[in-house]
């Protein structure tokens, strides 16, 4: 039985979650209050956080982030009343792993988490034989989530991590803007939005610049690759 956390402050909305959630034979926690659910991030073991933005005490992104501090691993899906991109960007940087717009359909919600659970489960299969990539001087652990260059860590947040192991694994081949997206995204954003160039701005920051280089480019109209330069 799965073990789903859901951070939402609205009783109405977090019962009716609880409820969906409980009906497919899901075992359900829920909190109402941002710092509280901090801490219990911290205690407990989930496998799936449903995590609300507007939150009494501590809002969403800085739950998120400080989560990922310790925990990469475990999916969160962020829900939040707003529609706009950089509220989505935001989400997204901060270390969710998807992102549901209110009003939203329960069953939209439960293939979400599903999905969200499989792609984990499968990760948990697969990542003790996953090997060490090294490309264009960037060293990538896959089992610890470690990112090198030049001996130097890299901290990055998941969706960093994703987009550049992807690139680095590609070993200077082209990787396409719709591949790259609906790999690391599915269908939750639109090819046609900024956000992935967002992304690529902060790897660059965080990657290339410290370091001098320029390695990381992009094909426009088409994508991004690992350059030697």
């Amino acid at each position: 039985m799965k073990k789903i956390l859901i951070v939402e402050d609205d009783p109405v909305l977090n019962e009716n979650i609880k409820t969906a959630l409980q009906g497919v034979e899901m075992e359900v926690q829920t909190v109402f209050d941002g710092l509280i659910a901090s801490k219990l991030m911290r205690k407990e073991n989930f496998d799936c956080i449903i995590l609300d933005i507007n939150l009494p005490h501590k809002n969403g992104y800085d739950i998120c982030r400080e989560f990922r501090t310790h925990n990469r691993s475990t999916p969160v899906l962020m829900l939040t009343a707003f529609n706009e991109l950089d509220d989505k960007v935001q989400g997204f940087d901060s270390g969710a792993d998807d992102y549901l717009t209110k009003p939203f359909y329960m069953k939209e919600l439960l293939l979400r988490i599903n999905s969200l659970v499989k792609r984990m489960d499968a990760r948990y299969e697969h990542e003790n034989a996953l090997p060490t990539i090294l490309s264009h001087g960037i060293k990538i652990d896959q089992v610890r989530k470690k990112v090198e260059r030049e001996g130097s860590e890299i901290v990055l947040t998941p969706r960093e991590y994703q987009i550049l192991l992807k690139l680095v694994s590609a070993k200077g081949e082209l990787v396409l803007k719709q591949d790259l997206i609906t790999e690391i995204w599915g269908r939750t954003i639109d090819a046609n939005t900024n956000t992935i160039e967002v992304y690529i701005n902060f790897l660059r920051k965080k990657v290339d610049k410290p370091f001098g280089k320029s390695s990381i480019k992009t094909k426009i109209g088409f994508g991004y690759y690992l350059d030697n330069a």
